[in-house]
């Protein structure tokens, strides 16, 4: 199984946007998430395909755009056309998933989908064999720098069960609260991509703490 770190620029300094891009990509950022926020389906705004697109002019490494939007169905194909390489939407904010993810797919991107801290798996079962990612949200999304919540170990290790039993190959990502001293733990329970944003951003040293991350990776999986 491969691991991949993804810098969430939520917590980057949006004023020097472009060099926040090159430090991370510098520092070993295996790909780039970025968060989209509507103010309805999560308290908050972020931003949208404008700046999207901006930071795919300056990026090299791939970028997986999360939809915290309701009704993302309607914006799938602004955001791959900004430059979007992985798309995650969420089932709590589309009456037809399958479509959305379809959708996706025909477009060239990679699909996921997100769960929500409260939300079952099994509001993904029958999507499984359709993306190529599951979110797991390990804080309840809307806000950056919050507590990881660590009842979702659990959720991480049954939805990692369920995928080998099944023969899928689908990436687990886990967002929220993941540092270098945590990491271990959800790369453990079945977590392959790795997205960190004051946990990143936050610290003097990127590159530093991007190694360590990636050190404490690379020991939790070979013990």
């Amino acid at each position: 199984m491969d691991y991949y770190i993804a810098p969430s620029l939520l917590s980057a300094d949006f004023g020097r946007l472009d060099e926040e891009v090159r430090a991370a990509e510098k520092a070993g950022a295996d790909m780039l998430h970025v968060d989209v926020m509507d103010g309805r389906f999560v308290p908050n705004i972020t931003i949208g395909p404008p700046v999207v697109a901006a930071i795919k002019r300056c990026a090299k490494v791939p970028l997986d755009v999360h939809l915290m939007i309701v009704e993302p169905e309607r914006y799938i194909d602004v955001f791959a056309g900004a430059g979007a390489d992985v798309i995650t939407v969420h089932p709590e904010a589309t009456c037809h998933l399958q479509r959305a993810v379809a959708r996706i797919r025909e477009l060239g991107k990679k699909a996921g989908v997100a769960l929500n801290p409260s939300t079952s798996l099994s509001a993904v079962e029958w999507v499984l064999s359709d993306v190529d990612m599951v979110l797991i949200m390990t804080v309840n999304p809307g806000f950056g720098g919050q507590a990881f919540l660590p009842s979702m170990v659990g959720k991480i290790e049954l939805l990692r069960t369920q995928l080998s039993r099944s023969g899928l190959v689908v990436d687990i990502e886990v967002d929220g609260g993941i540092k270098a001293d945590n990491v271990a733990e959800v790369v453990k329970a079945g977590a392959n991509v790795i997205v960190s944003g004051s946990g990143i951003f936050g610290t003097k040293d990127y590159g530093k703490t991007i190694s360590k991350m990636k050190e404490n990776i690379r020991k939790a999986v070979e013990r």
